[in-house]
């Protein structure tokens, strides 16, 4: 891990650095100079930011969900750090439980709430103190679905939903020491993601009972295909890397803002659009229509 020697005025924590995103936030930001810390799921993940960046990546496998790990390696960037303190955290781990409410099981929906909730807050809490060292900025990635949730999409939107109110309370509270919060809205993005998701929509599909095929098989069918569709033409992932970054050092920081133009009318339709329109509208980017 570099020491607070190498800290070159500028310092980055990025989560979920290892893949999709988070690798290319991290690349974009190390080509800008800064140095970047994140967390990875493997430790291939790490030798490969390492080499990728030129030592400039630093990684450290890290489950999000445990309150303990996450402190150990906020511990460890800021003893890094030192009296510099942290520049910019990006809260960009997530993961996605799709799949009709009635038929996942809890226990799936509350996994998805300790990443994408509980293991963001307990991110942000560990970074505050070389956070406020530096009058820092966090930008936590979001998903436009958290405005316009579809179905068979429910905890991913929820959870970002959850995060986005988070944000704006810590936005608020964290004002007075200088600290910045963003939420980056997200839109359909070729990052590594649409493997993963198609994935997931298949076991859901194959984890049918015949009953719950009955009811759900045909409409969760069109929606995996609907999903799958958008992802595999949404924003390239250097683009969307390069967006986040925009919104992380923008001046002043927004509040809130869209990553990809699909994100952008989303939350134009969020603001503008009649319950009846945001119905309709959901049920045809769903495939249901």
């Amino acid at each position: 891990m570099p020491n607070s020697s190498e800290h070159s005025r500028r310092s980055a924590a990025v989560t979920g650095a290892g893949g999709g995103l988070g690798r290319d936030i991290a690349l974009g930001l190390a080509a800008k100079g800064y140095i970047v810390f994140g967390t990875a799921m493997s430790a291939v993940e790490v030798q490969d930011l390492r080499d990728a960046s030129g030592g400039r990546v630093s990684l450290t496998v890290c489950d999000m969900t445990k309150e303990q790990a996450v402190k150990a390696w906020a511990g460890g960037v800021s003893d890094a750090l030192g009296d510099a303190g942290l520049d910019l955290l990006i809260n960009n781990a997530g993961i996605l439980t799709p799949g009709p409410i009635e038929i996942l099981p809890l226990d799936a929906i509350r996994r998805e709430f300790d990443v994408n909730v509980f293991g963001a807050l307990s991110v942000m809490n560990a970074f505050l103190p070389p956070l406020r060292k530096a009058r820092g900025r966090i930008v936590q990635v979001s998903t436009w679905t958290a405005s316009v949730p579809l179905p068979f999409n429910g905890p991913s939107g929820a959870s970002k939903a959850a995060m986005e109110v988070f944000a704006a309370v810590y936005r608020a509270e964290l004002k007075r020491f200088g600290i910045d919060v963003v939420v980056a809205a997200a839109g359909n993005m070729r990052t590594g993601g649409p493997a993963k998701t198609a994935a997931a929509l298949a076991r859901v599909a194959d984890g049918m009972t015949p009953e719950q095929r009955e009811l759900y098989g045909r409409t969760f069918e069109a929606f995996a295909t609907a999903l799958n569709g958008m992802q595999s033409s949404g924003l390239d992932s250097v683009s969307a890397a390069t967006r986040v970054i925009e919104l992380a050092e923008q001046v002043p920081a927004p509040s809130r803002a869209a990553v990809g133009p699909d994100a952008e009318e989303m939350l134009r339709v969020a603001r503008e659009k009649s319950d009846t329109e945001q119905d309709a509208l959901r049920l045809q980017l769903a495939g249901l229509s």
